[in-house]
């Protein structure tokens, strides 16, 4: 995938556009809610410091194409709800991950993550010819796990000891798919409320 295009996504419900360094103010108003990065990898923001080296971390993995980092704007406040990203990408074998993805409490179970995974979903299978697209989480985040299943994923496994943690410990991480042959299914049904044109 090319990391240096300019790729803003757009259905009912958000926008999705390059995250930037100019999003730095928006972010500050949803990001230091400790509890929001509880099952990231990532370790959670305190001050301003702290968010503007993130931001710094995010922008360069694009930069080194590692991943592609979105603002999810919420079209019904016009704000900043959060990030998610593109990443793990082996376009050869036509996959990548949709992941790294975090909601200011108050966008959480409002359908602008959904809605987001739409765009994505959308997109990749579109216009980037994926035959998979692998998603993730912490083993103890039964949050996310349903939404994964609620938007028609397939668990497929538990990866022990995964991913190291902020506070030194490890993650088992469970993994979830949605292929090419279920993606249309999906977008008619799950997936139908946000985009009007099918």
């Amino acid at each position: 995938m090319d990391c240096s295009r300019c790729i803003t996504l757009e259905n009912s419900r958000v926008r999705l556009r390059p995250l930037e360094a100019s999003d730095f103010d928006a972010l500050k108003q949803i990001a230091f809610d400790a509890d929001i990065w509880r099952y990231l990898t990532t370790p959670p923001p305190r001050d301003n410091m702290a968010l503007a080296a993130y931001l710094a971390q995010t922008l360069k993995d694009r930069q080194q194409g590692k991943r592609y980092p979105f603002a999810i704007i919420d079209l019904e406040t016009g704000r900043l709800a959060g990030s998610t990203s593109y990443g793990s990408f082996a376009m050869p074998d036509g996959r990548l991950e949709i992941g790294w993805t975090w909601l200011g409490k108050e966008f959480q179970r409002t359908g602008v993550n959904r809605a987001a995974k739409h765009l994505l979903l959308k997109y990749a299978f579109g216009e980037l010819g994926c035959e998979r697209v692998e998603l993730k989480t912490d083993l103890r985040n039964h949050q996310s796990q349903e939404a994964m299943r609620r938007m028609g994923a397939v668990q497929e496994g538990v990866l022990r000891s995964h991913m190291a943690l902020p506070d030194g410990s490890r993650r088992d991480s469970v993994y979830f798919s949605i292929l090419r042959s279920e993606w249309d299914k999906l977008r008619q049904s799950v997936f139908r409320e946000y985009d009007s044109r099918g």
